[in-house]
């Protein structure tokens, strides 16, 4: 009886081991859920090249823009973020919250902010029509995302 208990010893154990394992693989996915996650805000759409002729127009100068979503399902303030460009251009977030699953609209001319749609009330261009990246950081500096098109300046 004494190989039967030892068979059984080392099968309990190596079924205790595999669970520690599969815990263990398990916990890093479980520590990144709920509010310990870092926010996940986008970059998910631009349109430098307004259409139509570069007039200058606040309605042209609209027509530039960057959609910002936020791909998680809590509301998230942007307060202190940056968007800004290859040049410096550079828009600072006042106390804007994205709701959760939400695409905000930043443009470049002057208008009223909405909870869809803000404006950098600029009378230039910020977004070269050819080449140029646009660069959200949170409110510690840290990149969160960056999209470029056209030939990179850098």
């Amino acid at each position: 009886m004494s190989s039967a208990s030892s068979s059984v010893r080392r099968i309990a154990a190596t079924v205790l081991a595999a669970g520690a394992v599969v815990g263990a693989a398990a916990l890093p996915a479980a520590a990144h859920d709920g509010h310990h996650q870092r926010p996940r805000v986008e970059i998910s759409r631009v349109q430098a090249d307004s259409p139509g002729r570069d007039d200058h127009s606040n309605r042209s100068l609209n027509d530039e823009w960057v959609e910002i979503t936020n791909t998680t399902r809590d509301a998230i303030n942007l307060r202190g973020w940056t968007l800004r460009d290859d040049d410096g251009n550079r828009y600072r977030f006042d106390n804007v919250r994205i709701a959760g699953r939400a695409t905000i609209r930043i443009h470049t001319g002057n208008g009223r902010d909405t909870r869809t749609d803000l404006f950098q009330d600029r009378r230039e261009y910020v977004w070269g029509n050819r080449a140029d990246t646009a660069i959200l950081r949170d409110d510690r500096g840290r990149t969160v995302d960056t999209e470029s098109w056209g030939r990179r300046h850098h």
